[in-house]
């Protein structure tokens, strides 16, 4: 792993120095042109800056003094009007990692009496979270008790409450980033950057013991992402995919779980060569696909592509250092399995559920055909009241089957207008199965008693719809039935494609992308009568881009006038797809 380690050593030193001339004297972040810049970047700049600090030692970096800048950046966080939780809880690992005593930390002899006191009724106060900002408390509470600020630590009780709200809001264990808004199972991304940030924490803290005794707890909870990961990673090391936070983050977060479980010994060993080629996989994905290795700076959004918004640029390259000193100093801990031929890929289904309740069943569909690579996820949750397509129900598989990052559209699901609610079959489902049909084909199906609104407000009285979805090989089709109680008026009906491509340079030559004949998509029914658009050119519109590359086309199916939907009788749509897959490779 040494080489593995010099090298992200070498790139995180890189995307350091592109990015330290963006520190400004009092410590904010200049953010790159076009961008605005976050509150709470100088705390994420203050823990880059500390991560390189705990993998090589140096002080110094391209004559800029290091201590001086996290210095600077962690006053810069301490005093933001508003205060910034999230950017304090890094900014206070960032302080954590040149040293776990206040006697024995150059950055905490850096900074004044004014800003040493203010910092410790800063990491005090805190709010009680539902949703990952707990992570921050736990990793301000490190802090305090580290540093010698407070005789009571607070960590452990905070660790227990964080893992006792994920047995409350998840049946099977997963983390609900719960928020006030939406029908509730949120299980994004955020779930395995919280469990990364506190095993980071963890590992900051200046007691031991309380590390070693916390650890099983979350492995229980943290193991679960791990074995999602052969299923969920594509061949070409694509990661996470859907919910509007992935991109480059579902990449980091991902090698990080992964290198933390090796670390902690989460691992099993019959399993170490499987999960160490997905590293692997997922690493040179990341490598190649966000990474400018000429210029070594990450590269999250440009004119092909975008990220979640609250991802600048800034914060983005310093997270990606961070990441990237944090991998070569646990590479160092970690001994790679003996080389063995990589254990190849199986076609298969299955559907994760998340949470299974009586009020909602939420969960995600893996699905891999190995004959034509294809693999997707499909998600099945809530997008915390946000209407956004990353979080709809319909196969995601970026460079196949694609949708506008951070933007709504009807992806491949009905969308029906009734007055002021917008109806789509998604966030929450009941009597969820998967299993296996006709000729080897495999079906997921789920059924809504309640039609529930873009909103995520269920509108109980007006109808029912059942989802039917099947994988057989290459082929997917989908149907969808609707009925309604009593009698209403459809004022519009919407069905929409999304056609795209990856990134004309930042891509894999594995990644899969659409040949010339496209989707070949067939609709087999439709009761809502429906009529195809003419196609919509969108290859320079902003608003219509990808994580990893830019659409293209949208092909809208539409009824634009009402429709008297009568109860008793059943209303269907349905439609197959047999896209055209080849390689990115294949075309050059």
């Amino acid at each position: 792993m040494d080489s593995f380690s010099e090298q992200c050593l070498d790139m995180a030193r890189s995307m350091l120095s592109h990015n330290l001339d963006s520190i400004n004297p009092d410590g904010t972040i200049t953010p790159v042109e076009g961008e605005d810049s976050r509150l709470d970047e100088s705390g994420h700049a203050a823990l880059a800056i500390g991560e390189f600090y705990r993998a090589t030692g140096e002080t110094e970096l391209d004559g800029k003094d290091l201590i001086d800048l996290a210095a600077r950046c962690i006053t810069a966080q301490a005093f933001r009007d508003p205060p910034q939780e999230n950017g304090l809880a890094y900014a206070a690992l960032g302080l954590l990692s040149f040293g776990p005593s206040k006697e024995r930390n150059p950055v905490w002899e850096r900074l004044v009496d004014e800003t040493r006191e203010h910092l410790d009724r800063l990491l005090l106060n805190r709010s009680d979270y539902n949703n990952h900002w707990q992570a921050f408390n736990i990793a301000k509470a490190v802090c305090r008790f580290s540093l010698g600020l407070s005789k009571k630590d607070e960590t452990g009780r905070l660790i227990e409450r964080f893992l006792s709200r994920i047995q409350e809001t998840s049946s099977n264990g997963y983390f609900d980033d719960v928020d006030e808004e939406g029908i509730g199972g949120s299980f994004s991304l955020y779930g395995v950057m919280s469990f990364v940030f506190i095993r980071q924490a963890l590992q900051l803290h200046s007691n031991p013991g309380l590390r070693d005794r916390k650890l099983p707890s979350l492995r229980t909870f943290a193991e679960k992402y791990i074995k999602l990961l052969p299923d969920l990673v594509r061949e070409d090391g694509l990661g996470w995919s859907f919910s509007n936070n992935g991109g480059a983050y579902g990449q980091m977060h991902l090698i990080s779980l992964l290198m933390q479980g090796f670390r902690d010994g989460w691992v099993p060993e019959d399993k170490k060569s499987k999960y160490f080629d997905l590293l692997r996989r997922l690493f040179y994905n990341f490598y190649v696909t966000f990474l400018d290795q000429e210029h070594g700076y990450l590269v999250v959004r440009d004119e092909e592509r975008t990220a979640y918004p609250k991802h600048t640029t800034r914060l983005a390259n310093f997270d990606g250092a961070r990441y990237l000193s944090q991998w070569s100093r646990l590479s160092k801990q970690i001994d790679a399995p003996p080389a063995a031929a990589p254990e190849p890929f199986k076609s298969g289904c299955r559907f994760v559920i998340f949470d299974k309740s009586n009020k909602k069943e939420q969960g995600l569909l893996l699905y891999r055909n190995v004959d034509s690579g294809l693999q997707l996820q499909m998600p099945l949750i809530s997008s915390n009241g946000t209407p956004t397509a990353d979080c709809l129900p319909f196969p995601h598989s970026p460079g196949v089957f694609d949708w506008p990052n951070n933007s709504y559209l009807p992806i491949m699901v009905p969308e029906l207008t009734v007055g002021e609610n917008v109806f789509v079959p998604a966030y929450y489902g009941k009597k969820c199965t998967t299993g296996l049909g006709f000729k080897r084909s495999f079906y997921f199906r789920y059924e809504q008693p309640e039609f529930i609104n873009t909103e995520e407000k269920i509108v109980p009285g007006l109808g029912t719809v059942k989802v039917n979805w099947t994988f057989a090989g290459n082929q997917i089709s989908c149907e969808f039935i609707y009925t309604v109680k009593n009698q209403i008026t459809l004022d519009r009906f919407r069905y929409v494609l999304a056609i795209g491509s990856p990134h004309s340079r930042y891509r894999v030559d594995s990644c899969p992308m659409l040949g010339a004949e496209g989707l070949r998509c067939t609709v087999q029914k439709d009761d809502f009568q429906g009529t195809w658009k003419e196609t919509e050119v969108v290859t320079n519109d902003r608003n219509y881009r990808t994580n990893y590359g830019n659409l293209h086309y949208l092909q809208i199916l539409e009824r634009d006038h009402p429709l008297i939907m009568r109860p008793g009788q059943t209303y269907r749509f349905a439609a197959s797809f047999d896209p055209d897959i080849i390689a990115v490779g294949e075309t050059e």
